[in-house]
């Protein structure tokens, strides 16, 4: 569980800061995004449902299976499903806050 604490978010390669208002990943976490320019270049999905309100610069979202591009900017609201596999470049240095619910975690097993 965070509170109020500075991080790397999706790993040490990311160009992404995370302010963590909260993190409790049963529940819901709230998290304020900086987008680097350029950012993380790796395609990736989520253990959790999201919704990120852009406050600030302007990213490039790419789809990997159906190379579809959606072009996200200060007030657009976007919801990104956990099985979404994307990736996301920034343009310039840009912020979000990101509103995501309850980690679902996928055990496999023999």
């Amino acid at each position: 569980m965070k509170f109020f604490q500075k991080s790397h978010d999706g790993g040490p390669d990311s160009g992404v800061t995370g302010y963590w208002l909260i993190e409790c990943k049963w529940l819901f976490s709230i998290v304020l995004l900086r987008f680097s320019k350029g950012s993380r270049d790796a395609f990736h999905s989520h253990a959790f449902n999201a919704w990120t309100f852009w406050l600030k610069g302007r990213v490039i979202e790419e789809y990997c299976y159906t190379f579809e591009q959606y072009v996200w900017q200060a007030f657009d609201l976007k919801f990104t499903p956990r099985h979404r596999f994307h990736r996301v470049i920034a343009q310039e240095v840009s912020w979000c806050i990101s509103f995501r619910g309850p980690w679902v975690t996928i055990v496999t097993g023999k």
